[in-house]
């Protein structure tokens, strides 16, 4: 099975989390997508969202320990890392998306349909058929541990 590296960014401000709807899967998700190439996680992880939303972020640290010299530098670790089954799609065929899953706030930018801020309760609102049970998991847990973002 092919696999592809992929990024998401959940972004949170004032208790709420910006989710969008997907083209293809027609779920609510966080803004993400493919890592091209020369890129890092986190270059991909800004670059996704700025397209997607149009919000430039600030990733929210998640460092054990944070080191700088000339021959290794830390960048921005994830949240979260998942594997993920992605069905086949026309001529694209079932792969898996190992993908990097980032905190973000905003910092700058003006926000562009369909992305919408949405509060935990809207969020519970959505059926099964509107967002997948790992996205309502992970957004019950943000907005419990990280409502004053």
């Amino acid at each position: 099975m092919h696999r592809h590296f992929t990024t998401s960014v959940y972004i949170l401000d004032s208790g709420k989390v910006l989710l969008l709807p997907h083209p293809k899967l027609g779920k609510w998700l966080p803004p993400g997508g493919h890592i091209e190439a020369d890129e890092t996680p986190v270059m991909a992880a800004k670059r996704e969202v700025l397209e997607e939303t149009g919000l430039a972020v600030e990733i929210i640290p998640q460092e054990n320990l944070w080191l700088e010299h000339w021959n290794a530098s830390s960048f921005e670790r994830p949240y979260l890392c998942l594997l993920e089954n992605i069905p086949a799609y026309k001529e694209t065929p079932a792969h898996q998306h190992m993908d990097f899953v980032y905190l973000a706030k905003p910092s700058g930018g003006e926000l562009v349909p369909p992305a919408q801020w949405l509060t935990l309760e809207e969020v519970e609102g959505f059926s099964e058929e509107e967002i997948f049970e790992e996205t309502k998991n992970t957004i019950r847990h943000l907005l419990s541990n990280f409502a004053t973002i």
